[in-house]
């Protein structure tokens, strides 16, 4: 078995993409446990939910699929192939990296797909997946987090100008931006990825082959005298 820091030293950081992602899948086994694991369609539509979301995006299915590759390859996602799953569905498998309570991998989640809060709007935040403990105890839940001995999931950020309490952001993605950006109210992030040159030789091919069979559907419908 991995020791949890070899663990931990073969993960790489995750693109803001990939923890949008992972979030997803981590709030959708909480919240719509029926129809989890994730189908790519699902995945693509909880990705670009404009609730409980910040920044919002804007991906499409290509984008989100190269992205499930990658996390695979992190061992973040596995492919769920159930005896009744007529197409592909995924699954996270953060647990397996990082070991943790329901709870904080709530909390966890929260911070994924909405980044830094305060205390307390990461506890009201998180509830809606898992119960969290009482705002006496909660901030142990956060240190539980921020102290693991193979190395902090979360940190504490620096008090900015005018704000009364400080905030809690999450470092799978590496640390985060000293000057916060906009809120989801604000900014709309447009995905743009650079895929790697085998991918976008297949997408190629693929819509070739498409546009073929466009024409031969179309002469054929003609031949039938369908208009």
């Amino acid at each position: 078995m991995q020791s949890a820091d070899s663990v931990t030293e073969s993960t790489a950081e995750l693109t803001p993409l990939e923890a949008r992602v992972l979030g997803c899948l981590i709030e959708k086994e909480f919240t719509t446990p029926d129809v989890y694991p994730l189908t790519l369609n699902a995945l693509v539509n909880a990705c670009n939910q404009k609730s409980n979301r910040d920044p919002i995006m804007e991906v499409s299915a290509c984008e989100v699929e190269v992205v499930l590759d990658q996390l695979r390859q992190k061992r973040f996602v596995a492919l769920f192939s159930g005896a009744d799953a007529r197409v592909q569905k995924f699954r996270q498998k953060l647990d397996e990296v990082y070991p943790m309570t329901e709870p904080a991998r709530a909390l966890l989640c929260e911070l994924l797909l909405r980044g830094p809060q305060t205390l307390a709007g990461l506890r009201g935040n998180s509830e809606r997946m898992q119960p969290m403990p009482s705002l006496e105890d909660f901030p142990q839940l956060v240190e539980e987090l921020a102290d693991r001995e193979s190395g902090a999931l979360v940190r504490q950020l620096l008090r900015q100008p005018g704000q009364k309490e400080t905030r809690w952001a999450q470092l799978l993605t590496g640390e985060p931006a000293a000057t916060p950006v906009a809120s989801a109210e604000t900014l709309k992030v447009k995905v743009a990825m650079a895929l790697p040159p085998e991918v976008e030789a297949r997408l190629a091919s693929l819509e070739a082959e498409m546009a073929v069979l466009r024409t031969e559907l179309g002469k054929l419908k003609h031949s039938l005298g369908d208009s």
